[in-house]
């Protein structure tokens, strides 16, 4: 009978380390101070404290419910492998060797979620998306961008809604914004806030020319009930028609807007309403949010300028090269990380690109601290 001590004790190891960077035992008792909340008829009279607070919940039921099975899983592991040794029943080895794959397995899972440290990494997302240098191709590139991410969300169960979409001359999109809601939207998709390269042979060039185009991505976390005052006289709204992307019209009246927040550039649309006004007001929102989120941006910054920290790689800085010609090959700039597989990266398949950078972030981030706290 083979000993599977070792693999469970490794097991063991994992799921103790889950308990700390989940804080098991201090959630427990802010659930059982949830549960009280919510349980409370006039919680709904602030409706947006109860959402907060619903999410919260979840949120938290998600994590002691998954930690406590494995603890149970791993638990009747160490018992059926106690008793195959005791008997010598070797019959029961690959069911031993399956469950504790199956832990482990699901612990990988568990610990995607050590990687998010950040104040708004479970936060809702705003992504925005722009054709760069490359002209038509780079038009056409960002429109690949924003079909890999929709296939995206789809794999991960997460929503993705159009806010606004700026068509391309010829084909593809010059601009387009999306809000992608679900639990660490924000944190993962930072990992994809940057310049994205394309290389192919185009298929807008009569003479089948190799051509390398650029889109840049941007990243802002939906902040909730922020507090920012915007001075009407900074705003310029444009007005367009819905649509969708591929040109699939959405409705026939300019009643789409675009609000341009002069002092820091920043953009958010909204086409999701039939009113104009409604619009106006949901791109408001999410100006808003981008605003409070770039004053934080900048505020950190400063800190880590002080604090003699390099500044993560992030939004202008090319972070990934896409190349179908001459050869297949999705590779992260960041982390060294390839596939040649450039079908299932462009099919939502992108991961494993997404945790390898937030690892890398992580690293760096250990590295940081562990210099601060030994200077030479």
């Amino acid at each position: 009978m083979r000993d599977f001590t070792q693999d469970i004790r490794a097991a063991q190891r994992r799921l103790d380390e889950a308990r700390s960077y989940l804080s098991i035992d201090d959630n427990r008792e802010r659930f059982a101070v949830l549960e009280a909340e919510i349980a409370d008829p006039a919680l709904w009279d602030d409706q947006n404290r109860a959402k907060r607070l619903n999410s919260e919940y979840a949120n938290l039921k998600d994590d002691l419910d998954t930690f406590d099975r494995l603890t149970a899983q791993l638990g009747d592991v160490e018992v059926l492998h106690e008793l195959a040794r005791e008997e010598d029943d070797e019959s029961q080895e690959p069911e031993i060797e399956s469950q504790i794959a199956s832990v482990a397995d699901k612990l990988s899972g568990l610990e995607l979620r050590s990687l998010f440290t950040g104040e708004h990494d479970e936060a809702d997302c705003i992504v925005q998306i722009n054709a760069k240098d490359g002209g038509v191709d780079a038009q056409d590139f960002s429109e690949m961008l924003l079909r890999m991410y929709e296939k995206w969300c789809e794999r991960r169960g997460f929503t993705i809604e159009l806010n606004g979409v700026s068509e391309g001359q010829e084909a593809g999109i010059m601009s387009a914004e999306v809000t992608i809601s679900g639990r660490y939207a924000y944190g993962l998709m930072s990992a994809e806030r940057g310049t994205h390269r394309l290389v192919r042979i185009s298929p807008f060039d009569n003479q089948g020319r190799r051509q390398t185009s650029f889109a840049a991505v941007q990243v802002w976390p939906l902040l909730e009930d922020v507090d920012v005052e915007i001075d009407e006289s900074d705003l310029e709204m444009q007005v367009f028609r819905a649509s969708g992307a591929g040109g699939q019209h959405i409705n026939k009246t300019s009643s789409a807007v675009r609000l341009i927040h002069h002092p820091t550039g920043l953009v958010a649309s909204s086409q999701e309403e039939r009113s104009q006004l409604q619009n106006r007001e949901r791109a408001m929102a999410r100006l808003s949010a981008m605003i409070a989120a770039k004053a934080e941006e900048d505020r950190q910054a400063e800190l880590d300028a002080i604090a003699g920290k390099q500044a993560q790689v992030g939004w202008g800085s090319q972070i990934r090269s896409y190349v179908m010609q001459p050869y297949q090959m999705v590779k992260d700039l960041r982390t060294e990380i390839e596939t040649s597989n450039v079908s299932a990266v462009f099919d939502g398949d992108i991961d494993m690109l997404i945790e390898g950078y937030l690892q890398l972030k992580r690293a760096q981030g250990d590295s940081t601290t562990s210099s601060a706290a030994n200077p030479a």
